[in-house]
């Protein structure tokens, strides 16, 4: 007895300390958190623009509820920080330059655009930009081609060649393995099921895609000849022939103006400073600049506020984080900012493929309910597609970049079967019931016509109501839209010339309809969604809950960690979805 009274001590000291030692690494680790200095800008300054760490368009904010100690103060290292970081440096006496250096963002081709003209208002103040890289990707070059001046190494390569997407397909998996997706849609256009039941392409397919990366081509090529003073046609011949591959050719060409190493390049720096050439020059990260921006050039003079919520990642049920869109954070923002007598407006910010239909009609119906009390206003970021597109076609107005990714009018479901695939094994499962449609689908039973007929039933009714939704909110009829539906996606340039969106523009001219509309010429802004988390998620914050998908991730390389997280999200997704029919990876 004393034996297992020692074990029982020893297993129970053991957890004692366990937990303790945890929420001391909790302790420790907020306390750390919690002792940011205070950002110095020195004179006579360069900003070093990495992206690396800049994803999404807003931060976050997170709240818990059983730790409030917790709880996240507004973060500043979002895309829309960093741009109102760049429109401050403008003015900042301290700040000579912008110096990108080795660039290499996650940013989608309609965020690099946003932040691309922020830097074509900063030089236009007589300001410097200056870009360095080893290589250039097709997008990072997009973006470096703002640039004063742009060097690349001499032993680099530049990529230029136009845009590309795949797609890839999985009938003969299915019928080799017996693991088959039952397919249940509606629209032509609507391909994100179609890698399930064909072995190619559509015409359908081929042809919006095709559409689509013409018009976003365009868009970029256009920016880029502006800023190199080269005409289109000649940059598209340059992309067809590859005739910038290698340092010399791209300085040929005009796309860069020097080849040298990164020495020289700091070197020239230093000369635009007017810095001695053995000193080091100042200089300051674009995270710590936007940090000390947001906590002390805020201008509380006006009360009037315009609430921008944003609403970014796929859509799916519950609360929603700052990578997926959730009913339980998106209804309770619109109803705050609603309620909130200084909230004169709101500007929606979707960056979304879509997602779940239920869930995209609740944000619906919440936005519906608002617009009668104050003036939505929609701005797009890269993608506004399918259910990302149903949450927006309601507003008084929408903004869409040229190349944003939106429309995908249409709605689909997917049952996965493993009826072959069982009997292979030797399984086999038998059902009893005491009415015929008594039993909910089984993926170990052959889809019935019965159950299919009922499947392709609600996928019309969601696709009905979804083209009333939006014809309502556009001024439409049903057969106007249903004619540009049908799950086809369009680049933001060609949703303005069919009627999807009002105007091209970004997130400046949003907020200006928004205060046009709320008749304001002075406010301030104020982000959405706080994200309301649980202990659960705590693990997660601090890393425990994401060592196998790391693991995984390691031992096989994140190009395949990518294709495995496809295809379980598409196994997982439950209901009838509402997204944008295929992926797209521009580079």
């Amino acid at each position: 007895m004393r034996f297992l009274g020692n074990v029982l001590a020893t297993i129970v000291g053991l957890f004692v300390f366990c937990m303790i030692f945890f929420f001391g690494i909790i302790l420790i680790g907020v306390i750390a958190g919690s002792g940011h200095d205070e950002v110095t800008v020195k004179s006579n300054s360069v900003i070093e623009l990495d992206l690396s760490k800049i994803t999404f368009d807003y931060a976050g904010k997170t709240h818990y509820d059983d730790f409030e100690f917790l709880n996240d103060k507004d973060k500043h290292n979002g895309l829309s920080d960093v741009i109102e970081a760049i429109k401050a440096a403008q003015l900042d006496d301290d700040i000579q330059g912008i110096s990108i250096l080795n660039n290499n963002s996650s940013l989608g081709i309609a965020q690099t655009k946003a932040l691309r003209d922020a830097l074509e208002s900063f030089k236009k103040s007589g300001k410097f930009i200056m870009s360095y890289a080893d290589m250039y990707s097709q997008k990072e070059y997009y973006l470096n081609s703002i640039a004063n001046t742009i060097y690349i190494n001499p032993i680099g390569d530049l990529d230029f060649k136009g845009l590309s997407s795949e797609v890839m397909f999985f009938k003969d998996f299915q019928e080799k393995s017996g693991l088959k997706m039952e397919i249940i849609r509606h629209g032509k256009y609507k391909s994100a099921v179609e890698p399930f039941l064909e072995n190619k392409m559509s015409d359908a397919n081929r042809e919006q895609i095709s559409s689509l990366l013409n018009s976003v081509w365009s868009s970029i090529v256009v920016d880029i000849a502006k800023s190199r003073n080269v005409s289109v046609t000649r940059l598209n011949q340059v992309a067809d022939g590859l005739l910038a591959r290698t340092p010399e050719m791209a300085k040929a060409e005009k796309l860069v103006d020097v080849i040298a190493y990164e020495d020289v390049y700091h070197d020239a720096i230093r000369k635009a400073l007017k810095v001695d050439a053995d000193k080091k020059y100042n200089k300051v990260s674009i995270e710590d600049y936007a940090e000390k921006v947001a906590t002390t050039s805020k201008d509380y003079g006006s009360k009037n506020k315009i609430a921008i919520i944003y609403a970014q990642g796929e859509i799916q049920s519950g609360e929603g984080d700052v990578d997926y869109i959730g009913e339980g954070s998106m209804r309770r923002s619109l109803q705050e900012a609603r309620k909130d007598k200084n909230v004169k407006a709101i500007v929606l910010r979707i960056d979304s493929p879509g997602g779940n239909a239920l869930t995209s009609d609740l944000i619906w119906r919440e936005i519906e309910l608002t617009k009668k009390v104050k003036p939505v206003v929609v701005s797009m970021g890269n993608l506004a597609a399918s259910g990302g597109y149903y949450i927006a076609c309601n507003a008084n107005k929408i903004y869409a970049e040229n190349t944003t990714i939106t429309g995908s009018i249409g709605v689909f479901g997917m049952l996965p079967n493993f009826t072959q695939a069982a009997t292979k094994i030797g399984l086999n499962t038998e059902q009893v019931k005491t009415h015929k449609n008594a039993a909910d689908y089984s993926p170990f039973q052959p889809l019935s016509d019965d159950y299919r007929a009922f499947a392709q039933e609600g996928v019309e009714k969601i696709y009905t109501t979804f083209v009333n939704r939006v014809a309502a909110g556009r001024k439409m009829t049903f057969e106007q839209v249903d004619a540009i539906g049908q799950g086809r996606v369009w680049s933001g340039a060609e949703a303005l010339k069919i009627g999807l969106v009002d105007k091209i523009g970004g997130m400046d001219e949003a907020l200006a309809e928004a205060a046009k509309l709320a008749n304001l010429k002075k406010y301030n802004t104020q982000n959405y969604p706080e994200y309301e988390k649980s202990f659960d998620d705590i693990l997660s914050k601090f890393g425990l809950a994401q060592s196998k998908q790391e693991l995984i991730k390691e031992e096989i390389g994140a190009e395949n960690y990518l294709i495995i997280q496809k295809i379980k999200r598409m196994t997982q997704q439950k209901g009838v979805q509402a997204i944008m029919p295929f992926e797209i990876s521009i580079r």
